[in-house]
């Protein structure tokens, strides 16, 4: 192998890792963020119809006193 193959070869690896190393972290990152929206809209979700309901409740009780 040639001087300039190993160099060729050298660059060649440190480019494909580093595009596979920043692919993981924008793949993780989207991933991540994806599933933080959806938990955390399912959960604010719930909330809000757990308030809705328990004031809801209440009112209706406090109207029919």
């Amino acid at each position: 192998m040639t001087l300039q193959n190993k160099v060729s070869d050298q660059v060649l690896n440190q480019v494909s890792n580093q595009v596979r190393d920043q692919v993981r972290e924008q793949v993780w990152t989207q991933v991540r963020d994806q599933v933080w929206n959806q938990v955390r809209n399912q959960v604010m979700d719930q909330v809000i119809d757990q308030v809705r309901d328990q004031v809801g409740n209440q009112l209706r009780n406090d109207l029919t006193k």
